[in-house]
């Protein structure tokens, strides 16, 4: 078991990655994820099974980063990001896509939305949380 430990994390980042949001409506892939990133010590995961959910729960919940399924009913992924990029207490928190939707095309069409990256499904567990705080220090926060 791949395991970061808290002197690493502390030597990685100096605003470090505490909560993540994982929006999915397939209940075995946040199960997944919320396995996986639990390997990273320190991270709160927190899940929602839907976009209109996130976006009600996430004032509350405070995401530091929002793990987000492209291709889900009734609100898709790029959806909500938009209505986040819109909403001024919500457009600063990044949100990277975890899609099997990810063709070059389709990965610069996310970016242009505002994504802060796309993780590509299917990921390898036990690297997902590498992958995350991979992105988090792209976005500066080392």
């Amino acid at each position: 078991m791949i395991r970061l430990t808290d002197a690493t994390a502390l030597a990685m980042d100096r605003t470090l990655l505490k909560t993540v949001l994982y929006v999915d409506d397939e209940p075995d892939i946040r199960e997944i994820v919320e396995m996986a990133l639990g390997l990273v010590d320190n991270l709160v995961v927190l899940t929602c099974a839907s976009a209109e959910q996130a976006l009600g729960a996430i004032p509350t919940l405070g995401p530091d980063l929002i793990l987000m399924d492209v291709m889900m009913p009734a609100m898709d992924g790029p959806t909500a990001l938009c209505r986040m990029r819109a909403d001024p207490t919500l457009a600063a928190i990044p949100v990277v896509f975890v899609t099997a939707k990810a063709m070059p095309h389709e990965v610069a069409h996310f970016r242009e939305l505002g994504a802060a990256g796309v993780i590509a499904k299917p990921f390898n567990p036990m690297k997902l949380g590498q992958e995350v705080v991979k992105i988090w220090e792209c976005l500066g926060h080392r």
